[in-house]
């Protein structure tokens, strides 16, 4: 049974005990992320993640780390574009230690002016090794491509520029407006007294001042045809296409993930099947979807050698035409549909998928997590719904594609296959850009 209740100070809990289990799941999760910053503040939701271990008054960042490994813990976190996590998992017996533990690092953090120029160091490390890995450049470019105009095309890690001009007082200005009672949400799941787990939150989250929950400033999407094309001496070409697709929550995201899976979701899809099985072409192919309150994209991923990236973006899109011309059959929609629902099902099987579940829910929809409903939503899907939404995604009004790897001498012919391709498909034809070139 899931349980919400509020604290007095106006921070709200939800809980969800799980029977046959010894652990605990404990989540913190924050209205602050990527899209609550500016080009000035950007990376400021990831730094303060980092900053949070760094020690308090009472633990020092060793501390922090000893003790929870004294338990047989785990304490991590991680920053999203819309939302910020701190979670530990302990067993059951060790449940006061992980609320105490979470608490003191959100509210008594030291922020400390030492730690802050030595984390900075690290955190540009980060964003490096994120620049050196041709995958998530591609990734990343390729979701500041399709998002420009709004708020999610900033970089979660920001930028090595405004990483460094951090100061201490920054951060605590951000926390001030962001680490309110409001903006708050403690999500639990597994083995633990529900009575007792909101006795202790009580106590230890109670000094958490109240405010109004924040919303992020939206921008519209500029919509259109846009390539970026970042040259780098690597073996591989990683191409990565998106297109519109839809928000969290909505009857369409439940269809997208369907066709998803059909598209190049699993070894059965169209993609993997055609670029790497029949020809290959590629190790690594593949769709994803990506959902946030009020936008969503679908996005197609390959990584191929220099010499197979014009032929495998135009098996690509080739693949993606036929569904177009010629729709999805009955085998693949039941197949793919019962793979989203298992998939769904085992990924909940743990106290920290439930807890993840429950708070991303509560914070970012407002609304109570209800496994039934959303398996529901999935089984009531049906093969036309897919069809209906095939050309809204597809044949969108936005289609961007990046490209990262050897690319000057393959630039013109893969901007030449897009452009035709948004020529045909593209809701708003006229509107194409040059091809575009980033990079060393």
């Amino acid at each position: 049974m899931i349980l919400q209740r509020k604290l007095e100070n106006g921070t709200r809990v939800i809980m969800e005990p799980i029977e046959g289990v010894r652990s605990v799941s404990l989540g913190f999760w924050v209205n602050a992320g990527s899209i609550y910053e500016s080009g000035q503040n950007a990376g400021v939701s990831h730094f303060i993640e980092h900053m949070l271990f760094k020690g308090t008054p009472k633990r020092s960042a060793k501390q922090i780390a000893a003790e929870i490994d004294g338990v047989g813990g785990n304490i991590n976190a991680f920053t999203a574009k819309e939302c910020t996590c701190y979670y530990i998992k302990v067993l059951d017996e060790h449940l006061e230690t992980a609320v105490d533990m979470l608490c003191d690092i959100l509210l008594n953090s030291n922020l400390s002016e030492e730690e802050l120029e030595r984390e900075k160091g690290v955190v540009c490390e980060e964003i490096f090794m994120t620049e050196d890995s041709p995958e998530d450049l591609v990734f990343e470019t390729g979701s500041s491509l399709f998002f420009v105009g709004t708020s999610l095309e900033r970089p979660i890690l920001g930028s090595s520029e405004t990483v460094r001009a951090f100061t201490a007082q920054d951060l605590r200005d951000y926390m001030d407006k962001h680490y309110t009672a409001e903006n708050i949400v403690i999500a639990c799941a597994g083995s633990f007294d529900p009575e007792r787990l909101f006795g202790l939150l009580s106590t230890h989250f109670a000094a958490c001042k109240g405010s109004e929950k924040l919303t992020p400033v939206e921008h519209e999407q500029r919509n259109g045809f846009r390539t970026a094309f970042v040259q780098k001496d690597i073996e591989q070409v990683h191409t990565c296409l998106a297109f519109p697709a839809f928000a969290l929550e909505t009857d369409e995201h439940y269809a997208l993930a369907i066709l998803s899976n059909i598209l190049g979701g699993s070894m059965s899809s169209r993609l993997f099947q055609t670029i790497r099985e029949e020809r290959g072409l590629a190790y690594s192919v593949y769709t994803y979807p990506l959902s946030y309150c009020r936008i969503g994209s679908l996005s197609a991923y390959a990584g191929s050698g220099e010499g197979q990236a014009v032929d495998v973006l135009r098996l690509m899109l080739e693949v993606l035409e036929d569904v177009i011309a010629n729709g999805v059959s009955e085998e693949e929609f039941t197949r793919s549909k019962e793979q989203l629902k298992g998939n769904y099902l085992l990924g909940l099987e743990s106290a920290g998928s439930k807890m993840n579940a429950l708070g991303k829910s509560l914070l970012l929809q407002d609304q109570e997590y209800c496994p039934e409903k959303t398996l529901a939503r999935i089984e009531n899907v049906t093969i036309h719904d897919i069809i209906q939404i095939v050309p809204q995604v597809l044949a969108g009004d936005t289609f961007t594609c990046a490209a990262v790897g050897r690319v000057e001498n393959h630039k013109a012919a893969m901007h030449e296959l897009l452009e035709n391709w948004w020529k045909n498909h593209g809701q708003t034809g006229t509107d194409i850009c040059p091809a575009e070139q980033t990079g060393p």
